[in-house]
């Protein structure tokens, strides 16, 4: 007779390993539970064996994603550069954020590309396990391929903005050296938004009031960040506040890499703080070691309720 049998046999003749607790019983035959997690090594392993799954699905998404609209996938370009039109309108010109700022289409851009791909990939993020509840009781993957795919979703998404972008820049200003340093960038970049994009997921699939804080939390984010403003200028030398309260605001990881990026794209007309770099590498190092413990901790927790 098998291990498990001999259990079930036990059980059902009342003998003494009946009135053991469960779990007790199951460890004495060696049972384990269907979705118990898996050590983390084991688990990363496992997320890399779904890699071509997570790619597949991320790309799948953004096909269909504007597959029923007249414009189809022009509507990806489109959708950065309506928005950066209407902010420069708002806060460029009616509101004067362009003064002091060389370039500040550029500066504006930039700053407009780089949060967003921050802020659509934590926000998709928060949706990925509460979402796709059907797709996870169904089947048995790392829950963390989720947060993941939604995170290389946005990273395509971003390549084309980055696309259009560049063809802006090198309108205004010649290619750098320093552009062999957007890569390396953006790479910090997506490994702090995989690690945020974790995060939120076990947050949202606990809080589903998360789902409406979220434009709240991300608005105060994005006003914070320096998008639409010069932080140096507008904090210290226009409120006349002092250089620690800038610092603090550029020690924001989303300001971190908007500030670096805008010194790669316009270093004639913008000069970050010094420990701007030191930030990116923080923040995506400290974001994807948190976010990939914290969301493994509750891996057997996804998809009940």
């Amino acid at each position: 007779m098998s291990q498990p049998e001999s259990a079930v046999a036990d059980a059902q003749a009342g003998g003494r390993s009946a009135q053991e607790p469960l779990a007790k019983l199951a460890k004495r035959y060696g049972l384990r539970r269907a979705i118990a997690r898996p050590r983390f090594h084991v688990y990363l392993r496992q997320l890399w064996e779904r890699r071509h799954f997570m790619m597949t699905y991320a790309t799948s998404r953004n096909v269909s994603k504007y597959s029923s609209s007249a414009l189809g996938q022009l509507w990806q370009v489109l959708t950065p550069l309506l928005n950066a039109a209407i902010y420069f309108v708002m806060f460029g010109l009616i509101l004067g954020g362009a003064k002091g700022i060389e370039n500040y289409p550029v500066f504006l851009l930039t700053g407009m590309f780089v949060f967003t791909y921050t802020q659509r990939s934590v926000t998709a993020g928060a949706k990925s396990i509460s979402g796709n509840l059907s797709l996870i009781r169904a089947l048995h993957f790392p829950r963390a391929a989720l947060p993941l795919a939604y995170t290389i979703q946005e990273l395509q998404q971003l390549g084309i903005s980055m696309g259009v972008l560049l063809l802006i820049v090198v309108w205004s200003e010649p290619p750098t050296l320093l552009w062999l340093l957007i890569p390396v960038v953006l790479a910090l970049q997506s490994l702090f938004n995989v690690g945020a994009s974790l995060v939120m997921a076990r947050v949202g699939s606990n809080m589903r009031d998360m789902n409406q804080l979220l434009p709240f939390i991300m608005r105060t984010w994005l006003y914070a960040s320096g998008v639409f403003f010069s932080i140096q200028d507008k904090v210290v030398d226009g409120a006349h506040l002092p250089q620690w309260v800038a610092n603090v605001m550029y020690l924001n990881p989303a300001a971190s890499y908007i500030e670096v990026m805008r010194d790669i794209l316009m270093p004639q007309d913008h000069n970050p703080p010094a420990f701007a770099m030191a930030g990116c590498v923080f923040w995506a190092l400290f974001a994807l070691v948190f976010g990939f413990w914290y969301f493994w901790r509750a891996e057997e927790r996804y998809g009940r309720g």
